[in-house]
């Protein structure tokens, strides 16, 4: 058998939604008091430099573009002085479809509902994430888990009408459903994915590396089929999205590049933010940051070998490692490179170990205060100049 029918066997099926809920319900509580206090030190800060915290979490940067697609449809697009076009075309519709879909029922703005989708979907993302980690581990691993997601120091993105959350919530979901070998499910909740934003590649390629090996194996047909379904779901939203795209644009299935291109953005290989994090090294106090940005890098490498050590299931060792892969191999928004990186949250499984080891008395007042320095943090970072 391999690890992940391994540690699927024996589950006799998963608890109903209110024992799901009630097994949960610490990591959610945990999450929503460190999300609450983010907000709340957002909110001080804002008013103390004259700015609206509320608008920065809604009607600025990626925000706009979100609810101008919802509003007005695709077709907007900016012309820069240097030449570069800035096309809506470049994000993803499930949000914006939410949006226009929340305006619609009730009296929000579009504006008000892509934050209200963005507050579900975090609270559905921490569920997703703690329900991952408590299938693979245990339930204490499950609320450490969660709890690092919540105090990441770009946490704040979790709470803005941005697509993070959203992505993130049918990301977990689907690999729960691939762990838990719910294959129909899990291509649902990928296409999904691939509607919200471009990695949902990633979400492809687990739902993949799970069900191919069964076809050698399994000779059930009725699972055979229920595989090959997840399999052929799961690329139906990217690929019908960059496909539309390429039609509209009349530039055939690479169109999509096309309309990145005009952001200067794409996949290079990371040489791009090699030169970016060389050209830090020029002055002083730059280098500095060039040192942290080695180190962050070096970091992320460090854990993603920790968890193949340590044994993760392939679909998520496969979802993570591409999660991070586009996010540090993107040509520019060298910036938002931590916020891109926010979905890959098995990264963080060996952290919640470590901190699951813990006495309680250790690790509450630990999480305690990263939570409070990453509220600070995510003010400071929401009030500066650029997206984040």
């Amino acid at each position: 058998m391999t690890d992940l029918e391994t540690r699927t066997a024996g589950r006799t099926g998963a608890p109903g939604l209110p024992g799901a809920l009630r097994r949960a319900a610490p990591a959610l509580l945990g999450y929503a008091a460190v999300r609450a206090l983010g907000l709340l030190a957002l909110a001080v800060w804002s008013a103390a430099r004259d700015k609206s915290a509320y608008t920065l979490l809604t009607a600025r940067w990626d925000s706009l573009w979100y609810t101008r697609v919802a509003e007005l449809g695709y077709g907007y697009e900016v012309r820069l002085p240097n030449g570069d076009v800035h096309s809506n075309l470049a994000f993803f519709p499930l949000l914006p479809w939410l949006e226009r879909l929340g305006a619609a029922v009730t009296p929000l703005s579009y504006a008000d509902a892509g934050f209200v989708v963005s507050l579900l979907a975090s609270l559905a993302a921490a569920w997703g994430i703690f329900t991952v980690a408590d299938h693979v581990y245990d339930r204490r691993a499950g609320v450490c888990a969660v709890l690092l997601w919540a105090v990441l120091p770009v946490g704040v993105v979790q709470s803005m009408a941005y697509s993070e959350s959203l992505f993130t919530a049918l990301a977990a979901w689907s690999l729960y459903a691939v762990l838990t070998g719910r294959w129909v499910t899990a291509g649902i909740l990928a296409a999904l994915a691939g509607l919200t934003r471009p990695v949902g590649l990633a979400v492809t390629a687990a739902v993949w590396v799970a069900a191919i090996p069964a076809f050698t194996r399994n000779r059930d047909g009725r699972d055979r089929a229920r595989r090959l379904l997840g399999m052929l779901l799961a690329p139906l939203g990217a690929a019908g999205y960059v496909l539309w795209v390429g039609h509209r644009t009349g530039r055939g299935p690479l169109g999509y590049l096309d309309v990145q291109a005009g952001w200067r953005n794409g996949f290079d290989g990371g040489a791009a933010f090699a030169r970016f994090v060389a050209a830090k090294f020029t002055s002083f106090p730059a280098a500095l940051a060039g040192v942290g940005l080695i180190v962050g890098v070096a970091l992320l490498v460090r854990l993603y070998v920790v968890c193949v050590r340590q044994r993760q299931p392939i679909p998520l060792l496969v979802y993570a490692g591409i999660v991070a892969l586009l996010a540090l191999c993107a040509s520019s928004y060298f910036g938002s490179k931590p916020r891109l990186l926010l979905p890959a949250f098995p990264l963080l499984f060996p952290l919640a170990l470590g901190l699951a080891r813990l006495r309680t008395t250790r690790s509450a007042p630990l999480v305690c205060g990263i939570a409070a320095a990453s509220a600070v943090y995510g003010a400071f970072w929401l009030n500066g100049s650029g997206p984040p």
